[in-house]
Order: C-alpha cells, then structure tokens, then sequence
C-alpha cells in the first residue's frame, strides 16, 4: 500500500500500519494567524447581532445605560397619592432592569414608560384628591359661617 504525502513532502519513516509515514513541521512553520471569528451574538432566527446598536456580547446583555425605572417615584405615589394607580407603576418599574439585562431593549422602555405614566396618573389623581378635600373644607367652613354656626 503506497500513499503519497501531504502538499508533496516526501516521506519520513514509516507509520504504525507500515504505510509511510510524514514528519511534523518544524517549530516555527506553524500557520500564527488568529483563529477564526466567531459568529455574531444571536446571529440566527432573526435575532439581533452584536453589530446593531443597544447590544453587547453573550451573557453581558445591552451596551449602554439602561431608561430610569421610576421606582422611587412610583412607590412614593403609591405611598402618598393613590394607591390602585401606584401599584402598576411599581409593577413596570420592576420589569425595567430585568428586560434590559435580558437583552430586551424595547420592552425595558415600554415598562419605563409605563412606570412614569401610571406614577404620574397617581401623582394627578392623589393631587386632585387634595385639593378637592381642602375645597370641601373651605365650602363646609363658609357655609358654616354664613348660617351662624360658627
């Protein structure tokens, strides 16, 4: 059984299933050039690529500083204003650094946006709450003087 070397060295000794065998190159000749890149974050099914604005690599989610969360806003609203409108703004601002880690930049402003909406309906509404009872007051306390009361 005859083979011939590789790329036309000639053979060295023979191998162990008594063909020919071909020596190793010598130290130095070995090819230094990089190793192949490796293929983009999510390149496939219509993932993002590392290459698109807002992405980092695996494991390392978004480049950039992720939208405020609003968090202490809503949960100061929530505390101070009006509660059925602060609760979904503490949800969504819950959700935003969790989406942003997970790579999911769209949904981490949608939840921020959200957040700011829902704490500022609170905000209003505790607002409005306010003042309505304070004009109240001031209507009962008028009132009260005109029919002598007071």
């Amino acid at each position: 059984m005859s083979t011939t070397p590789p790329s036309g060295q000639p053979p060295d000794e023979p191998d162990q299933t008594g063909g020919q065998g071909w020596s190793t190159p010598p130290p130095g000749s070995w090819s230094t050039a990089p190793p192949p890149a490796q293929p983009p974050y999510g390149g496939g099914y219509g993932q993002p690529t590392s290459g698109q604005p807002g992405y980092g690599y695996p494991g390392q989610g978004p480049v950039g500083a992720p939208p405020p969360n609003h968090l202490v806003w809503a949960i100061l609203t929530t505390v101070f204003c009006c509660l059925p409108f602060g609760i979904p703004s503490i949800v969504f601002a819950a959700q935003v650094n969790g989406k942003w880690a997970a790579g999911d930049v769209a949904g981490a402003q949608r939840s921020s946006d959200m957040a700011k909406k829902w704490a500022i309906a609170s905000a209003a509404t505790g607002l409005v709450v306010i003042v309505g009872y304070f004009a109240l007051i001031a209507i009962g306390i008028a009132g009260g003087m005109q029919s002598g009361q007071f």
